[in-house]
């Protein structure tokens, strides 16, 4: 009897320790599956922000692109317009001076002057290099004054010619009356606008959406070597 009872209680044990044994694999597979799931989510929320920035469109890819109904425009577009002089001192025989360049000069804005416009409630300048893509190098809103002079641009409106280096580019500067302001000054400062003439265009349309906001404008050119 007493054997009887020694084999019980080893068998006992043994159901016990098995049933143990399942109770942690259970609960070891409970908790694999558990951080794996948690892992997944992870990678998947890291994906998600990941994709959110990289498909962020920035100021560049906005700007080079135009909207299903506006036309691309070129620079034979703005021969509709009235045009007015614009003169500078720091243009010489066709020349731009070194002083208003960003590599050999001061980097400085060049003096600009031209005649009051009638109707003009404002002005707006751009500065462009044509050699490089129309490349903005000023971009000045809401100018009242008629007169600037040299340096009178500010480091986030001018920057300076830098073509590469024995290289000549031409700059040209464009004024624009406006009879009233516009919502923003399309274009990319200190980098190359494929679409510089439709930016242009888009001052016709004021604020307030309406059309016929271009009076006249000035050009003046000149060339730039980098040394």
């Amino acid at each position: 009897m007493k054997r009887k009872k020694l084999i019980a209680a080893a068998l006992s044990l043994t159901i016990m320790a098995s049933m143990s044994a399942c109770a942690g694999k259970t609960e070891e597979t409970t908790t694999a599956a558990s951080s794996a799931e948690t892992t997944v989510a992870s990678e998947e929320e890291t994906s998600a922000i990941t994709e959110e920035t990289t498909t962020e469109p920035s100021e560049t890819t906005t700007e080079a692109s135009t909207t299903e109904t506006e036309k691309r425009a070129t620079e034979a577009d703005l021969e509709k317009y009235e045009t007015f002089e614009v003169t500078s001192e720091d243009l010489k025989d066709g020349v731009w001076a070194d002083v208003i360049s960003n590599d050999q000069g001061d980097n400085v804005s060049p003096q600009l002057s031209w005649e009051s416009v009638e109707g003009a409630g404002l002005y707006v300048i751009y500065m462009v290099d044509p050699d490089g893509g129309n490349w903005i190098h000023w971009k000045s809103d809401a100018v009242t004054e008629t007169t600037l002079p040299q340096g009178w641009a500010s480091s986030t409106e001018y920057v300076g010619p830098y073509p590469p280096s024995g290289s000549t580019h031409q700059y040209d500067i464009y004024v624009v009356a406006l009879k009233a302001p516009v919502e923003r000054m399309s274009g990319s400062f200190n980098n190359s606008n494929s679409n510089f003439f439709t930016f242009m265009m888009r001052l016709d349309t004021d604020a307030a959406g309406n059309s016929g906001n271009i009076i006249s404008y000035g050009k003046i050119s000149g060339t730039y070597t980098s040394p």
